[in-house]
């Protein structure tokens, strides 16, 4: 029996932070791309002894290795195939993939081409994996000024709103990225032209800033924020989610790893919790981190003071945000529920 058998989602999970190491080995050899290791071992080495950063912007320096790798159709396409295969071996019912198409173009790739890519491996993915379902949620980013990209932004909003229509997996957009180079309120331009197109949307704030990020981001019209967890320093601000519904994704591990958060015991998630917040537990970068959904649970149970039933809520809590269509959310809730109910 699994270690954690109820239905299991991750609404958080950044697929250039999720490649196995095995195939950033084989396709960083195929294209004559340096490594930081002689040997596939001491590049797994490299990867678990770097995953401890001090700042965001040191950990966000660590995926130059993978997006140097995946600047073709092949390899977004492979990487995302397995990535799903990953993720139904290990009991996920549901996850929410992301990635920036504006940062594959590096080579010949557009960013129609990009998305293209991984959809063709999520089509393969699902094909061979029929247990878990997934969408594809597609970031805008935040490098600088609003202005150095703020085009390409805006043509990932657009794609985004053409490919939804047409079910072919792509479920929304995000803003990512450095957190706090510019005041987040000046991407408003991307959420406004997303409200305008329909574009459903969440955005990461409050991670390695302050609670004024989360607070631009509601301005927005987010229910959803990545990470958000330093919204526990304003209590104004957390009523203001409460009762408007909002949902974060925590992202218990990276928050250690990037210091912005103490250690898990300090964490501020069962507190969250307790006053009412609609919280969820997922993984950001599974390969960057060395983690898994088990992993996180393991600390949420015995280092933050989650129960079993606190897990079996946040999954809940992560059908009801995600962006699956409503007629699907219900029998998946269903599920969980019925683990809720016989759980100690």
């Amino acid at each position: 029996m699994p270690k954690y058998p109820f239905p299991k989602c991750d609404l958080h999970l950044h697929l250039d932070g999720s490649m196995l190491a095995e195939t950033a080995w084989e396709l960083a050899k195929e294209r004559n791309i340096p490594l930081p290791a002689e040997t596939l071992e001491g590049f797994r080495n490299f990867i678990t002894v770097t995953a401890d950063c001090r700042s965001v912007n040191e950990y966000l320096a660590r995926f130059e290795m993978p997006l140097s790798i995946l600047q073709d159709a092949a390899s977004l396409t492979r990487v995302t195939e397995e990535l799903i295969a990953l993720l139904a071996s290990q009991g996920l019912a549901y996850a929410e993939i992301r990635f920036a198409p504006q940062l594959h173009t590096r080579a010949a790739l557009t960013q129609r081409d990009a998305i293209e890519a991984v959809l063709e491996g999520r089509k393969r993915g699902l094909a061979a994996n029929p247990g878990i379902q997934t969408g594809i949620i597609l970031c805008t980013m935040c490098v600088g000024s609003e202005q150095a990209n703020m085009e390409a932004n805006l043509e990932t909003v657009r794609l985004a709103a053409q490919f939804i229509p047409e079910k072919t997996g792509v479920v929304a957009i995000d803003l990512a990225g450095a957190e706090g180079i510019v005041p987040l309120k000046n991407f408003a331009p991307v959420f406004d032209l997303a409200k305008e197109l329909g574009v459903p949307f969440t955005c990461h704030a409050g991670d390695s800033q302050g609670p004024d990020t989360v607070r631009d981001a509601l301005d927005f019209g987010t229910k959803r924020i990545g990470h958000g967890h330093h919204i526990f320093n304003d209590e104004a601000l957390c009523a203001r989610a409460i009762r408007d519904g909002v949902t974060l994704e925590i992202c218990p591990t990276s928050n250690i790893q990037c210091e912005t958060q103490p250690s898990y015991g300090e964490h501020p998630l069962k507190r969250l919790i307790a006053m009412g917040m609609s919280c969820t537990i997922n993984t950001d970068n599974m390969i960057l981190s060395g983690i898994d959904l088990d992993t996180e649970y393991d600390h949420c149970l015995t280092e933050m003071g989650l129960t079993c039933n606190d897990l079996i809520r946040c999954n809940i809590n992560s059908v009801k945000a995600s962006f699956l269509p409503a007629e699907e959310k219900t029998p998946l809730i269903e599920r969980l529920m019925g683990y809720l109910e016989s759980a100690e």
